[in-house]
C-alpha cells in the first residue's frame, strides 16, 4: 500500500494495477461459470487486491478499467451501474482496511472479511442486479433470490481469497 499521495500514480503502481486489471480480465472470461443472470468467477480477487495493496483509488478506477475492457472483450454494451459495482470492489475493503492500519492482523482479518462481505451485498445483490434489471430487462423477482445465493458463495470465497492474499509474502513485496 503506497502511503504518499505523490506515489499513487508512480510508475511502479501503475504498472501493478495493469497487471491486476490483465488478472482480472484473465480470471473473468476464462475461469467463469456462467448461466445469464449468474456469473460464478473469482476475478474480483484482482480489484480486492488492487485496493488493498494500491488503496482505494487505484482499486476503484481497476475495476472500472476491467470492466470496461471486459465489456468490450465479451461484446457488451457498458452497464454504468453494473460498473459502479465492480469499482467497489476495489474500494470498499481498501477502505476499511486503511481504517484499520494500525491494529493487529486478526483485527485486519475482520475487517477485511466483513468489508468484502459487505460489497459483496452491495455489488452483486445491490448494482449488478439493479443493472440486469433497469437495463438489460430482466425480472427482479426471477433473479433475486438466485443473486442471493450467489452473494452467499462469493462472499465466503473472496473473503477466503483476499485474507490469504493479503497476509502472504506478496504484500511486503509490493509495499
Amino acid at each position: 500500500m503506497l502511503t504518499r499521495k505523490s506515489q499513487t500514480f508512480s510508475t511502479v503502481s501503475l504498472v501493478y494495477m495493469a497487471l491486476l486489471v490483465a488478472l482480472n480480465l484473465v480470471l473473468m472470461r476464462v475461469l467463469r461459470f456462467e448461466l445469464g443472470a449468474y456469473r460464478i468467477t473469482i476475478g474480483h480477487i484482482a480489484t480486492i487486491m488492487a485496493g488493498l495493496w494500491l488503496g482505494p483509488v487505484s482499486g476503484g478506477l481497476c475495476g472500472l478499467a476491467a470492466d470496461l475492457l471486459g465489456c468490450l472483450l465479451d461484446g457488451y454494451a457498458v452497464n454504468p451501474i453494473i460498473s459502479v459495482g465492480a469499482m467497489l470492489w476495489g474500494i470498499l475493503p481498501a477502505v476499511t482496511l486503511r481504517k484499520l492500519a494500525d491494529k493487529g492482523r486478526k483485527v485486519q482479518s475482520i475487517g477485511i472479511t466483513i468489508s468484502v462481505c459487505c460489497t459483496c451485498v452491495l455489488s452483486i445483490i445491490g448494482c449488478t442486479t439493479a443493472g440486469l434489471v433497469l437495463l438489460m430487462g430482466y425480472n427482479f423477482y426471477a433473479i433475486i433470490p438466485g443473486r442471493i445465493a450467489l452473494a452467499a458463495i462469493m462472499a465466503v470465497i473472496y473473503s477466503l481469497l483476499a485474507n490469504l492474499l493479503y497476509f502472504s509474502p506478496v504484500t511486503k513485496m509490493i509495499r
